[in-house]
């Protein structure tokens, strides 16, 4: 192991008030007697969930769609919207790169806003409406396009 030790409890807060306290505090205080002498970090970072298999099927119809509207096959339209929006730049061995990330390992928040910015590159630069699942005309779209996931 690299020297990190990674427990994590959860912290669960609703209005303002933070669930179990006591609990919460006796599991923190025993994490921290069970420790080795040395400097440590705790961290709390804020849970976020990976994207929805909702959210994922969405994404893959309106894949579909261009492809029925444009002709570039669907994997190809995923291709060139995570190079358009998912670009980021990482240093490597001392070297500033640019990657490019893919959709997996995004959370909901990241993934609904990389919808967002399909959705809206689609209208305007595609000419091409693709619907929320909430658009009055949703199920018709999902009925035909499903043929072509």
């Amino acid at each position: 192991m690299n020297g990190k030790i990674h427990k994590s409890i959860l912290i669960v807060k609703r209005a303002g008030e933070i669930l179990n306290l006591p609990l919460l505090i006796n599991q923190i205080g025993s994490m921290i007697n069970m420790l080795q002498d040395g400097e440590y970090v705790l961290a709390i970072t804020k849970r976020t969930k990976r994207r929805t298999l909702a959210s994922n099927r969405l994404f893959w119809l309106w894949m579909a769609c261009i492809e029925m509207e444009t002709g570039t096959p669907k994997e190809d339209a995923h291709d060139y919207y995570c190079s358009l929006f998912l670009r980021r730049h990482v240093m490597f061995n001392g070297v500033e790169k640019e990657v490019i990330s893919g959709t997996s390992t995004l959370n909901t928040v990241q993934f609904s806003d990389f919808l967002k910015k399909i959705q809206a590159d689609a209208d305007t630069e595609l000419g091409i409406t693709l619907p929320d699942p909430e658009a009055a005309y949703w199920e018709e779209f999902e009925r035909y396009y499903s043929q072509f996931v």
